[in-house]
C-alpha cells in the first residue's frame, strides 16, 4: 500500500512536492550539517461526509517502548580477509585438478598437480647458484688459512670474503624464486642434498575453507599467477543489507540482526557512508556465526534488525499509516477541522506497523485507507 502511495506521490503536482519536500532530513548515524526548515502545519479541511465519500479510515496512535523491528532484503557474503584465490606459481600445464565445488579442504591439503619448464629451469639455477656458493665458500677457508700463515696479503681475504658473501645472497634468493614456486622447505632441502630435479609441482591449499570455484581444467596450459581455485573460510560470514535510507537513522539502536530463514542472530559490524543512486538505500554489512546452518556465499535472505527505543517519545501505527517521499516520512493525523500532514522519523517498520517517532500524543488518530485524496487536498490548499 504504501508502495502505491509513493509512486502516485511521485507523479502528483510539484506543488504538493514542495509541501512536503522540505521536511527535515538525517544522515545515517548524524544529524544533517544543514537542516532543511520545518514546513508549517498544512491542515486539509474536510467535512465527516467527504471523509466517508473518499473512504478514508483512521487508526490510533499507541505508545511504544522497548524494541522495534525493520524488515531488510539482504545477500550473504564472504568477509574479504577469508577469501583466497589459489594461482598456479609458475607457467605450465595442470596435470590434475584434485578438489571439486563446495569441497571442504585443510590447510596444506592438495589443491592441483602442475608440470612446469619454469620449475625445472628454477631449480636448475638454483643448483648452479648452490655449487657457486660452495666454490666460495672453500675458497674464503682456504685464503683464511693461508692468510693466518702470512702468505696472502689481507686485501685478498677481504675480497674472497664479499664474494662468498655475493654468493650466499644468491643462492637464498634462487630459493626464495623456489619458494614462490610453490616449493616446499622440505622439497628445497631435498634438492639441495640429492640435486634430483623435479617437472611436476603439488599446488596445496593456503587456507582452511571452502572450495567456492574451480577457475582451471585438468590438460590446461596456464601461465603463472592464472588462478585455479578460490577458496573461503565461510565462518564467520556476512550478510549486506539493503536499508533504505528513510530508516537508515535507526541503524546505530539496532541491537540483533535476526535471519529467520536460517534460524542465526548476528550484530550489525558496518554501515556505509554512501547512497546507493538507482534504490537509495544505505548498505549495512551483519556478521553471523553459521555453524552448520546452511548460508551459502550469494543466497539471497530477509534479515529483521531488532531496533531499542530511543530517548524520545516512540509512537506505534499501521505501516499503511506512512507515506514515504523524497526520502521523508509523513502521517496524516485526524483533526477537527479534518487532516493535519505531520514529519515523522520511522524508526522500524513491519509489514503490519511502524515505530515512529514525532509530534504525536497517544489515542490521536492517523488515517490508514484514502491517502491519495488527502495528498490531492494538500496540492489544492498549496496552490491557492
Amino acid at each position: 500500500m504504501r508502495r502505491m502511495i509513493f509512486l502516485s506521490l511521485v507523479l502528483a503536482s510539484s506543488v504538493a512536492a514542495r509541501a512536503l519536500g522540505a521536511a527535515p532530513g538525517a544522515a545515517p548515524g548524524a544529524p544533517a550539517p544543514n537542516p532543511l526548515p520545518v514546513p508549517p502545519e498544512i491542515v486539509a479541511p474536510l467535512t465527516e461526509a467527504q471523509v466517508r465519500a473518499a473512504g478514508i479510515e483512521t487508526q490510533p496512535v499507541e505508545p511504544e517502548a522497548g524494541v522495534g523491528e525493520i524488515v531488510v532484503p539482504g545477500v550473504v557474503t564472504v568477509p574479504p580477509q577469508q577469501l583466497r584465490i589459489v594461482a598456479a606459481p609458475a607457467a605450465g600445464l595442470v596435470e590434475t585438478l584434485l578438489v571439486a565445488p563446495d569441497e571442504d579442504v585443510k590447510e596444506g591439503d592438495p589443491i592441483a598437480t602442475l608440470k612446469s619448464s619454469d620449475l625445472v629451469e628454477s631449480q636448475r639455477a638454483f643448483l648452479h647458484a648452490l655449487s657457486e656458493a660452495n666454490l666460495a665458500s672453500e675458497k674464503l677457508r682456504r685464503d683464511e688459512q693461508l692468510f693466518k700463515e702470512k702468505i696472502i696479503a689481507e686485501r685478498r681475504l677481504i675480497v674472497t670474503r664479499a664474494e662468498a658473501a655475493q654468493a650466499r645472497a644468491a643462492l637464498d634468493e634462487r630459493a626464495q624464486i623456489l619458494a614462490l614456486a610453490g616449493m616446499t622447505d622440505g622439497e628445497i632441502s631435498g634438492l639441495r642434498k640429492e640435486r634430483k630435479l623435479a617437472s611436476s609441482l603439488l599446488v596445496r591449499a593456503p587456507i582452511g575453507g571452502t572450495i567456492l570455484q574451480r577457475h582451471g581444467t585438468t590438460g590446461e596450459r596456464v601461465q603463472a599467477s592464472a588462478p585455479l581455485v578460490t577458496i573461503a573460510r565461510l565462518d564467520p560470514i556476512w550478510v549486506n543489507l539493503q536499508v533504505p535510507l528513510s530508516r537508515a537513522v535507526a541503524l546505530d539502536s539496532v541491537e540483533k540482526v535476526h535471519l529467520p530463514s536460517a534460524g542465526l542472530e548476528g550484530r550489525l559490524i558496518r554501515v556505509g557512508h554512501t547512497v546507493d543512486s538507482a534504490t537509495q538505500s544505505v548498505t549495512a554489512v551483519a556478521e553471523f556465526r553459521p555453524g552448520r546452518s546452511p548460508l551459502r556465499p550469494g543466497q539471497a535472505v530477509q534479515a529483521i534488525l531488532r531496533v531499542r527505543g530511543g530517548g524520545a517519545s516512540q509512537w506505534r501505527v499501521p505501516a499503511d499509516a506512512v507515506v514515504s517521499h523524497r526520502n521523508y516520512n509523513w502521517v496524516f493525523l485526524r483533526v477537527p477541522e479534518g487532516f493535519r500532514a505531520v514529519p515523522v522519523t520511522l524508526v522500524s517498520e513491519t509489514p503490519q506497523y511502524a515505530s515512529v517517532q514525532g509530534a504525536l500524543k497517544a489515542g490521536e488518530k492517523v488515517a490508514t485507507r484514502g491517502l491519495l485524496t488527502l495528498l490531492a487536498e494538500l496540492a489544492e490548499i498549496e496552490s491557492k
